[in-house]
Parts: structure tokens; C-alpha cells; sequence
């Protein structure tokens, strides 16, 4: 199982759903939705705009659960 783990990365950066929708031009509800686990697909381009604004690696915001 894949989990996403954006919503502990925004709380860690200390930014909240709204400035990262803000910060990287996507909508609130895909943000609300990765960090609920609600959403159910993810295009490669708001990845790496999301890595870019939060400073971090894919491996940091996606995991493969065992």
C-alpha cells in the first residue's frame, strides 16, 4: 500500500493546506484530498512542485507500506 504523508510534512514545515494550495496553484480540495488519503491519483507535475515548495524529496511525502 502506498501512503501519503504530505499532511505531516505541511505540519512539520509549518504552513498550513491553504498556503501550500496557495504556494503551488493547486486547488485546495487535491490538497485536502493527499492529506487525507482521499485522493486517488497524482500527477507527476504537482509532485514536483509540491517537493519544490516544501524542500523536500518524493521519498519524504510518498511511502510504501509492507
Amino acid at each position: 500500500m502506498i501512503k501519503i504523508r504530505l499532511k505531516q510534512i505541511i505540519a512539520a514545515k509549518g504552513m498550513t493546506q491553504a498556503e501550500l494550495a496557495e504556494k503551488t496553484s493547486i486547488r485546495p480540495s487535491t490538497i485536502s484530498a493527499l492529506c487525507t488519503g482521499a485522493a486517488i491519483s497524482l500527477k507527476f507535475s504537482q509532485l514536483e512542485v509540491i517537493c519544490k515548495v516544501l524542500k523536500c524529496d518524493v521519498s519524504d511525502i510518498i511511502t510504501v507500506l509492507k
